[in-house]
């Protein structure tokens, strides 16, 4: 039986291997698979061990997988768990603006202009409550990345 370390470290480390692929320019099909893979797994172990909060990003980074992969459905659903995760928990700050930026991004996969017009308001409103700057600059530079 694992204990809460060894999960929390597989998610930990599962997490990080996912943002290395996802970083790729260019990804082998076998990398694609390792990629969703590992996001989901990592998000296994966070249930196993970790808040509410490791949750919330763990759907968070499936979504973004899945996005970047131009997979619109599965996208949309664990942006939406993302978000349901927040808001059941009260998270807001940087956490609630990546749900609905994530919910933007997934809708631009599937074409849906106007979801993605409505996410990003959302997403921009939630983005400027956010009390670090960095995390505040980082997050507007990641919305301009979601095609409209």
């Amino acid at each position: 039986m694992s204990s809460n370390h060894d999960h929390k470290q597989l998610a930990v480390d599962l997490f990080n291997h996912t943002w290395e692929l996802l970083d790729k320019s260019e990804r082998t099909q076998a990398e694609v698979d390792e990629m969703i893979h590992a996001a989901h797994a990592s998000r296994y172990h966070w249930s196993q061990a970790g808040t509410a909060l490791h949750l919330a990003r763990g759907e968070w980074q499936i979504s973004r997988v899945y996005s970047v992969l131009g997979r619109g459905e599965p996208a949309h659903y664990h942006a939406n768990r993302s978000l349901e995760i927040c808001q059941e928990n009260g998270f807001g700050d940087f956490d609630l603006a990546f749900s609905y930026e994530a919910l933007a991004r997934a809708a631009s996969v599937t074409g849906n202009k106007q979801t993605v017009q409505e996410n990003l308001t959302l997403a921009k409103e939630a983005g400027e409550q956010i009390a670090e700057q960095d995390d505040k600059d980082y997050f507007f530079s990641e919305l301009e990345s979601i095609a409209v």
